[in-house]
Formats: structure tokens, sequence, C-alpha cells
């Protein structure tokens, strides 16, 4: 490496023909004056420069050139390249660059063509901050929030800084976007070293949505993380409070213009000599104007007259533009000019789709070089296989091509829809083949894959390319019209979604004979689905009914989707886990597992697992605990932890803990459930969960607070369209807490309430004999008792017959029948002690008897030891902080996530699109929810509960 440009003159000496090496110092020129190369300026980035011959070699000739410095510092490389190319070097912009990154956020805003990307670029590698910067280039359409936020994450996961931070994330169907901004602030809390996130093109981002979350994220991030923040006008970002911190660094378009000195350093660079006059009238006309000055170097290398060339045009940029690109595209080989024009209609582009869609060879090769010469194409992946044009660029040689060869892009746009749609594209062989408006093969490709989006989460791209179909196309094709119906249904209010359910049922009666079995069997998935969302057992049992009869659950139907059968499978089990029918569940959730594994759909790998696990906590406690586990290791590794489904997984492994009287890991599981639910959850999931809170409290003694979980349990309950077994036992465990706190009338009052099947159920009966003992009236209990013992009533769970025994044991004792308690304590031991379920044993204790058998040498001696360990530690062992009363609702929390920044009340509402009375109102619910009087006091304690991200110190 020299520490100097090197100047080679005809006097040096080759040292080694057509080999080669260029060495100088980043960012300045090495001068050449051999005929047939001229050098250009070195790109910040490191040693090393490519030459271009100026008609000394036939077309295609490739060679390079080594010679000794005579000066004895070291070699010079020249490398001859394609024709038609200069390396045109980036001018190092030291005074822009101190600009760039020192601010809490910087915004670069200036329009096409500017150098926005450039001098990013360029910055990033002066300042050496490859590893420290995540780069986040925003491409259109940008109407997904969710794919947005997931790229934030990747690429933060992706620096040095943030890779043992940032948890990477995973597409799933659930993803809620505010929890992923919630999360990466959480993960960045402790971010010590500084770390820059770019993101390019933030004026694509074009949901409200994105926006505001993104503004959140740079309310609250850490000092450590910088934002740069490239676009080509103002975006709504509230930027004027920073503005007014001192906190703002803005680049806008006049900065970026060249200076007429940096002009002839470009033009150097490249080699282009011109006269002072020549060179100002070209700055002059081009106005400074990044795209136009190397436009110009590039049309100017090895022209004939340059003089006359700079002062031939004039106008606005556009029309510069326009002429400039002519003019390139005239002086490249027929090779290249047609694959720039042929490839311009796809938004990214590879060697390989190049080469197919110009019938040619050496796409990828051309690629590289354009990117190497720094022609308005880079690259978009670290191993450099996709690569964009410049959008200016690319709008300009889309426009050469509708005016030359106009009758050939419908079939380009075919050629390359055909080749996405093979290498695992849908989306982009959608969107070309409605470029086409080949809408037939658009429908087909959208429907094959359709079920696919779906399931990572895609409902936004769904829509938007349904929206891309003529409205009479839409109307006409079967399957376009049953997924249009079923984007309606998701948006839809409850009321409406038999109506929706009904249009694609006759949509998919419309369906070629040839596709229709797979149309009907979406629709049913559809069906099931939605019936278990608005917790219509009766008709998701039905749909269940009807898929398991239909051929897709023993794989007999042909031409089905491995992903698409697992998605049935597994909803199939689900349905059957919330009926109570738990033996079904399992093996269908087996066969899920199996199937999501087979498929690579870890997202309904991780669902059946989790549903699984809660299907098989009925009959063992170990498997329900390794398949919880199971469930949140995948959770964990794909970012999914604070998904609903993850609440359910957590929840079997606090109830398992429960049971066991491992309170304190009972807690910390139960912790991770409770963050995933929301008042708009599920009904089923919001009362499971609240359930085990109150079976926890009860366990700890803290009988007032498990009487308020089964209260909110209940409310949860009563929002079901069809009741679940589980209302029954929440009913039941309801009785047992007004019992414990000395309120036998209104746990009297609570029984009498019940239908009388509810009355006649074993859980209720099993209360209804704890509130006769409560009432001493031993010989009633024993009574109410006795059908659930000897198998007349049947129990959902064969743990609770150790409770009956229990109760019958502390009747028989009150009536002072003592080996008959002692036998029935004993029976009780022997249900208990497979699994560890003590629980009963704390709500029902029997000191005397136990410590009875012990005397006689029972076998069950070490578990009375752990039971009497349990009594005498039993009472509150909390020590947490306290819990919220009920469920935060969404709103609630999207407006607690604001509370740690310095907005007022009216700021977030205009934030969030609401008026301030409804931010009112919601502060005045999370207050009252977290049993809180402040503001501070409510950021606070939702930091205690992990509500909301850590602090980290500014």
């Amino acid at each position: 490496m020299v520490s100097a440009p090197v100047e080679v003159n005809r006097g040096s000496k080759p040292c080694r023909p057509r080999s080669a090496i260029v060495s100088s110092i980043p960012g300045q020129s090495a001068t050449i004056t051999r005929r047939g190369y001229r050098t250009a300026l070195l790109p910040p980035t490191g040693p090393g420069i490519g030459l271009i011959p100026q008609g000394s070699r036939r077309q295609g000739e490739q060679a390079s050139h080594e010679w000794c410095d005579p000066h004895g510092r070291g070699c010079v490389m020249i490398q001859r390249v394609r024709p038609g190319f200069d390396l045109i070097g980036l001018v190092p912009r030291r005074g822009l660059f101190e600009r760039v990154g020192d601010a809490r956020v910087t915004v670069v805003s200036a329009p096409a063509g500017s150098g926005k990307t450039v001098l990013l670029q360029s910055w990033i590698d002066a300042a050496g901050l490859a590893g420290r910067t995540a780069w986040v280039p925003v491409h259109r359409p940008a109407h997904d929030a969710r794919r947005f936020w997931l790229t934030v994450a990747d690429a933060l996961h992706g620096t040095t800084a943030g890779s043992g931070l940032v948890q990477a994330v995973s597409a799933g169907p659930d993803l809620d976007e505010w929890a992923l901004v919630e999360r990466l602030l959480e993960d960045l809390a402790p971010l010590a070293e500084r770390l820059w996130l770019v993101i390019d093109d933030v004026h694509d981002l074009d949901t409200a949505e994105s926006l505001r979350q993104l503004e959140l994220l740079m309310l609250r991030a850490p000092a450590a993380l910088r934002f740069v923040l490239a676009t080509r006008h103002e975006v709504p970002l509230g930027l004027h409070r920073l503005r007014l911190q001192g906190q703002l660094a803005e680049v806008r378009g006049p900065d970026l213009r060249f200076s007429l000195a940096e002009t002839r350093e470009l033009f150097a660079g490249a080699g282009i000599e011109l006269p002072d006059a020549a060179l100002a009238a070209l700055h002059e006309r081009t106005e400074g104007w990044a795209a136009g000055v190397r436009l110009a170097a590039l049309s100017l290398a090895g022209h004939p007259d340059p003089v006359r060339f700079a002062a031939e045009f004039s106008g606005s940029e556009r029309t510069v533009a326009e002429y400039l690109v002519a003019e390139v595209l005239e002086r490249q080989s027929p090779q290249v000019r047609r694959m720039l024009l042929r490839t311009s209609v796809l938004e990214r582009v590879s060697g390989e789709l190049a080469d197919l869609l110009t019938g040619g060879s050496g796409g990828e090769r051309i690629l590289h070089e354009l990117e190497r010469a720094n022609a308005f194409v880079s690259s978009l992946d670290p191993a450099r296989s996709w690569f964009r044009y410049h959008q200016m660029f690319a709008d300009l040689l889309q426009l050469e091509l509708r005016r030359t060869a106009p009758g050939e892009i419908a079939g380009l746009h075919r050629i390359a829809a055909g080749w996405l749609a093979a290498h695992g594209f849908p989306v982009e062989a959608v969107r070309h083949a409605q470029a086409a408006q080949d809408w037939p093969t658009a429908a087909r490709l959208l429907a094959d894959h359709w079920p696919s989006l779906l399931m990572d989460g895609a409902t936004n791209i769904i829509h938007q390319l349904l929206t891309d179909f003529p409205a009479a196309v839409l109307a006409s094709d079967g399957e376009l019209a049953l997924m249009a119906a079923a984007d309606d249904l998701r948006q839809a209010p409850a009321k409406a979604r038999d109506y929706y359910l009904t249009l694609a049922e006759r949509a998919a009666a419309r369906v070629p004979p040839e596709r229709r079995a797979h149309a009907q069997l979406v629709v049913l998935i559809i069906r099931l689905l939605a019936a278990r969302h608005g917790w219509n057992l009766l008709e998701a049992t039905e749909a269940a009914r009807q898929l398991k009869t239909a051929e897709i659950l023993d794989g007999s139907l042909l031409g089905l989707r491995p992903d698409l059968r697992a998605l049935a499978v597994m909803s199939v089990g689900a349905t059957e886990y919330w009926t109570a029918h738990f033996e079904d569940a399992v093996h269908h959730l087996q066969l899920g597992v199996e199937l999501a594994r087979r498929a690579g759909r870890p997202y309904l790998e991780f669902t059946s697992l989790a549903y699984q696990a809660s299907s098989t906590w009925f009959c063992s406690f170990a498997s329900a605990v390794e398949l919880g586990e199971q469930a949140m290791e995948l959770a964990r590794r794909h970012g999914w932890a604070d998904e609903p489904t993850a609440g359910l997984a957590c929840m079997v492994l606090a109830l398992v803990r429960v049971w066991r009287g491992q309170s304190a890991e009972a807690e910390s599981w139960l912790l991770q459930a409770e963050r995933t639910l929301r008042s708009e959850a599920l009904p089923a999931t919001g009362m499971s969960i609240r359930f085990v809170r109150g079976d926890l409290e009860l366990a700890r003694g803290c009988n007032a607070e498990a009487l308020a979980a089964y209260q909110s349990a209940e409310r949860f309950a009563n929002r079901l369209a069809t009741p679940s077994p589980l209302v029954t036992a929440a009913h039941s465990f309801q009785m047992h807490a007004l019992i414990r706190l000395g309120e036998n009338d209104r746990a009297a009052a609570a029984f009498a309430a019940l239908d009388a099947h509810e009355r006649d159920s074993a859980e209720v009966r099993l209360s209804l004999a704890a509130l006769q003992l409560a009432r001493h009236e031993p010989r009633d209990a024993a009574a109410t008792v006795a059908p659930v013992l000897d198998g007349s009533v049947p129990l959902v769970w064969q743990g609770m017959r150790a409770q009956g025994y229990l109760l019958a044991a502390i009747a028989h004792e009150a009536l002072g029948e003592t080996e008959a308690a002692e036998v029935a304590v004993e029976c009780a031991l022997d249900v208990a002690e497979p699994e560890g379920a003590l629980l009963w044993f704390l709500l029902h204790p029997v000191p005397e008897v136990l410590e009875r058998l012990l005397r006689q040498h029972t076998g069950h001696a070490a578990l009375i030891a752990r039971i009497q360990s349990l009594l005498a530690g039993s009472g509150s062992d909390r020590d947490g902080p306290r819990l919220p009363s009920e469920a935060l609702s969404d709103s609630e929390i999207r407006v607690l996530r604001y509370l740690p920044t310095h907005l007022s009340a009216p700021e977030i509402a205009r934030e969030l699109s609401v008026s301030p009375n409804t931010v009112k109102t919601h502060l005045r619910n999370l207050y009252t929810k977290l049993g809180v009087h402040r503001r501070t006091e409510a950021v606070g304690h939702a930091r205690a509960l992990g509500l909301l991200a850590p602090i980290h110190r500014r």
C-alpha cells in the first residue's frame, strides 16, 4: 500500500505482462498516462481501481497490466474492463460526513438522484462503521408494516453491537408490530456501544402505522442508538421536537449538490479533462445535481469532443437525465444495452434472471461490473447475487424500453413471473403477471401461494395484490372471489362473518373441477378458524368433523400443499382441545407437529406443540412440561415469546408448577403468560390464564386475589358464544375462594345461580361438598361426594378424584369415622403420587390424618413429608409487583407505550389519531387497572410487570 498518489509514465517498465494490481490511498486518484487507459478516483472503501480502454482493443477483450513504481513506492495495477464503463469513483465529501450520524437523528432529504444513498454508504465506509450500522432499505411497495419491522430487527441483529442483544424474529400470522417495537426497545436497553440504524427511502414507508411506530422507537430508544433517515420528501415523524431539543441534523438537497471543485475532482478521477469554461458551463446546467454529474462523467468518457458535448445539453433535471441516459446507452455494446433495457422491468435482478430475459449469458458479470463502475447499480445482499437499479435510472430505462420495444414488455413480465414463481418469490411473481395483464396466471399463482402468505402474516400484501386485479376479473374467477371474501372476512365485524363465509363457499363452487376439491377444503379451514376465533364451538366442531371426513388428515387427498394440511390438522386438534376431547386432540396435534416440521413451518410446529402441551396436561404433567418447554424454545428462537400462543404454553408450564406446589416457578411462567394477555384476546385463552392465576393465589392463601382472578376469568367466559368446559371449572373454584374467605352465603348463592347441568357436574358437586363441610354438614358432604367417587358422575380430569377423597376424609373425620378417613386419604395419595398433584392437599388440609398415616408406616411417606412442608410454609409468598386487576386492552397498551416519552396527552392523541378525551379515558383505565395514581408510577409498575422495556441510561 502506498502513501501518496502514484504516477506511472511511459518509462515505467512492465514487471509482468497481463497481470495486475493497483494500489493507492483510499479517496485519492492514481494517474496513469499510458494510452488506452484512464484513472478513476478510488472509492473510500479501499484500494483497487478499474479503467476503461479508449478504443485500443477489440470488443470484449479484457486485460490487465502491472507496472513497478520507479520510485520504489509499490506496484500499480490497472485493469481493463468492458467497453463503455468507467469506474466513476466517489468524491469524499468530508464536510457532509461530519454532519451525518452525530445527532440523535439525521435526516437526509433530497429529490431522486441527489446522491443520498451514495453519501451514506461512503460515510459508513470512510468512518469504518460497517459492523455498527444496520442498513434497512424500504422497497416499494411498502404496505406491510410487519415485514418492515422484521427487516429492522434482522438488520440490527446482524450488527456487531446488536448481535448479542437483538433477538431475531421470524414471520408469523399473529405478530403485532407495536409489540415488535417494544421488544426492540427491551432488547436494546443495555446498548452501550454506539449503533446506527440507517433507513433508506423512508418516503416509501407508506403506512401511518409504520411511521408512528418508527417515531415511538426514536422517542424511547437508548442514546447509543442513532437514526439516519434518507427520504425524497418530508415524512410525518414529529421531528420538530428533536429540532427544538438540538437532537436533529438535517442534510437537504442544496447541501448535496456538487460544488464546482467536487465536479472537477470527480471528472479528474474518471480521466476526463475539460477546460474550465466548459466544466463551469456543465456544472451550471446540471446545477451540481449528483445524478446529472455522474451521468455526464459516464457520457463524456471516451467522447471524441467532450467540450462540444458539455455545451450541447441544458434544461431541467429530468431532461438532463433522459439525455444523459440515452448517451450512456448509446455507448454500450448491444449485449449490455439489451440487458439494461430488458431487466428494467424488475424491482431487483440476478444474473440468472437477466440471462433469461435477454436470452444471452454473462448477466452476472455485467451486473458486477456495473456495480463496480458505480453506474447506478447496487447489490442487495452480502453474496452480491441480487442487484437493483437506482430508481431514477430504472424509470428512465423503462421509458426507453417503452419507446423502443413496447411490444416486448408484457412478454418480459410473463417470463419474470414464471422464473420468480419457480424460485420461491410468489409475491413478485404475481406482480409481474399482473403487470403483463396475464390475469389467469396471476390468479393461479396467488391461489397456490395464498395459504403460505397467510401463515407468514402477509395479510396486507394479500390485500394489495387482490386490489390490483380488475373488479371484473375478481368477480369472474372463483379462486380470486374466494380469497377476496376471506380477505373481507378478516376485517369484517362478527355479525358479517356468515355473509362472507357464504360468499367464499359460493366462490369455491365456481372453481374449475380439477381445483375445486382443494378450494372447498380451504373454505372448510377458513370456516373452522373463523368459528374458533368467534368461539362458536358448535360450528368449529362441525367444521372439524367435515375436515376429518375429507381425507385431509390421513394424507390421501392428492395435490394438497403440506403446509395447508399441517394447518388443517393443527386447527382440528386445537378445536378438540377447547371442546375437551383431549385424546383426539393429542393425536391430531402430534400429527400437526410432524407435518409442520416436514413442511418447514416452525410457527405451525410451535402452535401445535403449545396446544399439545395443554391437551396432555390432563394425562401427564411430565409430557406437558416437555412439550411446553419445546414450544417456548421455538418461541425464543424465532422471537415469538410475546405471542398469544406462547401465553398458552406458559400457562400450562405455570399450571403444572401450581399443582406441584412450586409457587415461585409458577409465578415466573404465569407472568410470561400474562404479558401476552389483552382484553381483546381469544376469550378462552384469557379465561384459562386468569383461571391459573386464581389457582396460584389459592395455593398461596391469597383468597381475595384468587376470587378476583376467577371473576376476571368469568368475564372472559361471558364473551363466549358457546360455553366451554373450563367455565364450569371456573365457577367451581370461584365457590372455593368464597368458602375460604368465609363467604358461605355468597358461595351458596353462586351455586344456586348455576343451571341444573352445571350443578350436577363433578367439579361443582365437589365445591358443594366443601360448602357443606364449611357449614358443618359432614353427612351431606359425604353424600354429595359419593357419586363422584363411585364413577356415576364423570370427571373431566381423573386427578380431581383426589379432591373427592380428601373431602370424604374430612367428612369421615368430623363424624368420628377415623379409619374411613385414613383410607380416603390413602386413596387421595394414591391418585396424587404419580403426577405430584398436591394442590388439593393445600386447599383441603388433613394434617392430623397425614400424621397418623406416617406413624403407620405408609408407603407415601416422602409425599406426605412434601405436603407437610408445603402446609408449614403456606401463606402468601408474593414479593413481586401487584398485577393489573383486569387485562389491558390493545388501545390502553398503545397509550402506555407513549408514557415513558415526554409527550403530553394531547400530543399522544395526535400520534395515535384519536381525540385527547379518548387518551384521558385510557389513562384513567390504566391507572385503575395498575392500581396507581400518577404517570411515573404507571411507567415504573408496567416496567416491573414486563409490559414496558426496562429503563436505560441516556
